[in-house]
């Protein structure tokens, strides 16, 4: 049988989406490109907003449309956090974040026994639930060490949704980072909810980076996202001395104003934030420092974004991913007054969005005429395309291999 998944959301579900389609493979499915050829459709769903739960919503009624004889299997933060409507719409199948490993069994009873199945588990205290693969779909391989969140920031349904903080066997990621090198994979991102509280048998996240730059084949080791307090000494001394760190660092603000960070429930300030990047800064000037930013969360005025806007200039970030803060039912914000119009959520998004477009090209501006390392990723129409360490997108004027790490003057 033919098989199509579609993942919304973060790097973690790219992750599990690829351990859900390998399982398929191994088990005598096979992959099809077109979702109205596709006798099962899998939809890895996303939460994070309003917006990404309209969207899940949307593509399920597509596929309903489209190729209504389709089995419909749901999964993810988005059916986790509310069932009912996929239910409503005639999903086949329906889980959450837990038990995603056992798709493959789940559709295989579905194919003997014609019974659709729901199962929702929230229990927050799990165990890690272990994933492994040979292959990833793209050149820069994904390995989740890492998930859950208690943080509970007063925005966020992500602690709701994922569960407790929990690691992934440490030597299990060696074990996957080995065969990813042996495939020829040069690059490894580190991902997870809470990638930063990574912890396993007395080691954490800057003890897996090192034993990981020992493999022989392995380039580049990234992270997908560090929070700020996560940031000690282990971290700078790898900064200082390990080549295969990457040049860029993803480090969540979320709000340059200190009051608002404190309504926010996050660990620091922005003094703090920025002492820490000037740290990083001293060891890596060039580095590519990017950041999310929420704008128009309850409380927030027009002055109180202003400091936010200002301390973006201040830090000078590479890139800024703006969002406009989204209630989400069950978190503490959703129970708070002084909600801020949609008209200014926007238009301070529009302001801040504006401004990443000028810090962004500022900083690739920084290195025209300097030679870099750049990880080919595709070809397309005589060109190749790929990312620099510092995450720079570059385009090269002639066919490269894929895969392989080429100099080239920016």
């Amino acid at each position: 049988m033919k098989f199509n998944i579609i993942t919304f959301g973060c790097k973690v579900n790219m992750y599990e989406s690829n351990y859900i389609s390998e399982s398929l493979v191994n088990n005598g499915f096979s992959f099809c490109e077109e979702l109205n050829q596709s006798d099962i459709v899998i939809i890895n769903t996303c939460s994070v907003t309003d917006t990404s739960d309209k969207k899940c919503l949307k593509m399920v009624r597509r596929i309903k449309r489209e190729n209504p004889k389709a089995i419909l299997v749901i999964c993810g933060c988005s059916s986790q956090n509310n069932c009912e409507p996929y239910k409503d719409l005639g999903a086949n199948i329906i889980i959450g974040n837990r038990h995603k490993s056992t798709l493959v069994e789940l559709i295989k009873d579905y194919l003997v026994n014609k019974t659709n199945y729901c199962n929702i588990e929230s229990d927050r205290d799990i165990p890690f639930e272990e994933m492994s693969l040979n292959n990833f779909n793209q050149v820069r391989a994904y390995i989740k060490v890492q998930d859950g969140c208690n943080n509970f920031c007063s925005y966020c349904i992500i602690p709701y949704v994922r569960g407790n903080v929990r690691s992934r066997n440490f030597v299990s990621i060696i074990e996957e980072a080995n065969t990813l090198a042996e495939k020829g994979y040069k690059e490894i991102v580190l991902t997870g909810i809470h990638t930063g509280s990574y912890h396993d048998d007395g080691k954490d996240l800057y003890d897996l980076i090192e034993e990981l730059s020992k493999i022989k084949g392995i380039q580049r080791i990234r992270l997908s996202s560090i929070e700020i307090t996560e940031l000690n000494d282990k971290f700078f001394n790898i900064l200082k001395n390990n080549s295969k760190f990457c040049d860029h660092l993803h480090i969540p603000l979320q709000s340059g104003c200190d009051e608002i960070l404190k309504i926010m429930n996050r660990k620091y300030d922005t003094a703090y934030y920025e002492e820490k990047i000037k740290q990083i800064r001293k060891i890596r000037p060039d580095i590519a420092i990017t950041t999310d930013v929420i704008v128009g969360h309850n409380y927030e005025t027009d002055a109180l974004f202003l400091k936010t806007y200002e301390f973006c200039q201040k830090i000078n970030f590479a890139k800024i991913h703006v969002f406009p803060y989204s209630k989400r039912t069950g978190t503490a914000a959703s129970r708070m007054p002084n909600e801020v119009s949609e008209r200014d959520k926007k238009d301070r998004a529009r302001k801040l969005i504006n401004l990443s477009e000028v810090l962004e090209k500022n900083y690739y501006d920084l290195f025209k005429g300097q030679t870099l390392d750049v990880l080919i990723e595709y070809h397309q129409d005589g060109k190749s395309f790929g990312h620099t360490s510092n995450y720079l997108g570059v385009t090269i004027d002639e066919v490269l291999e894929v895969n392989k790490i080429y100099q080239r003057k920016i």
